[in-house]
């Protein structure tokens, strides 16, 4: 948790945050804070709004009411690629660039976004993948590597930036069982760099380790929020436990 005095504002504040897909309501007031170095898991049935809460806090989604804000500044107020040297995201398809190689996709946001040379650029991008354990695959291509390489790759990209918040969406879902524990062995040595992190993640083994908190989140509200040990042992809501009993025995085991 942060060592910060409470004058302070939080990393991340949300603050009675609503979104809206023509009539269907997404998120529905939903509120909390991130402190730095905080690990907050972000669960809850599909269509509960958790994919879109990530995409609301770095502005690949607009919302309609409330406020986001990033160490006390609003985020709607910021230049956008400000925000996203900030705020990294990890999606979980990858997103990576076919025709580029590993070491090419970590470096185009230094070109583009953060105006690094080329020289500077290839040795940030080397170091962030071998940070990732993929300093020998830097010249393959994402067709060369398999889902966890190409998503440490992702994640490597992210990192680059030196962002102060790194979100993941899931980033373990499209991957093989065999392939998920060498990713969440990275976000666990991120976590234990104090890198302040939030994450959409069905791996209750990875939740429980990491997490700081957990965020129940069903039909656009948050439902629940405290440390694992409090909803895991005892939730305040018998549809938390529901869920987290179902989701422990879907995706218990511990990957890493």
């Amino acid at each position: 948790m942060s060592s910060e005095s409470p004058s302070d504002p939080p990393l991340l504040r949300v603050e009675d945050l609503y979104k809206r897909y023509g009539d269907e309501e997404v998120l529905n007031g939903v509120s909390f804070d991130m402190d730095a170095q905080d690990v907050q898991v972000l669960v809850g049935p599909s269509g509960s709004g958790k994919s879109t809460l990530l995409r609301c806090v770095n502005r690949l989604t607009e919302f309609e009411g409330g406020r986001i804000a990033l160490d006390g500044t609003p985020t709607d107020e910021m230049d956008e690629n400000d925000l996203r040297r900030q705020v990294g995201m990890v999606f979980q398809d990858f997103n990576l660039f076919a025709h580029l190689t590993a070491k090419r996709n970590v470096m185009l946001g230094l070109r583009r976004v953060r105006g690094h040379s080329k020289e500077e650029a290839e040795a940030r991008a080397l170091e962030e993948l071998e940070q990732v354990g993929l300093g020998d695959q830097a010249d393959s291509y994402p067709a060369e590597l398999s889902g966890g390489q190409q998503q440490r790759v992702g994640i490597a990209r992210a990192l680059a930036m030196d962002p102060k918040l790194m979100l993941f969406d899931e980033p373990t879902s499209a991957l093989d069982p065999e392939l998920i524990g060498e990713v969440l062995g990275v976000m666990r040595d991120l976590a234990d760099q104090g890198m302040t992190m939030l994450c959409v993640t069905h791996e209750m083994g990875f939740a429980r380790q990491v997490a700081t908190d957990i965020m129940f989140l069903e039909g656009g509200h948050l439902v629940e929020h405290g440390p694992p040990e409090q909803l895991f042992e005892n939730p305040r809501h018998e549809r938390t436990a529901q869920f987290l009993d179902r989701l422990t025995s879907l995706h218990g085991g511990d990957h890493g």
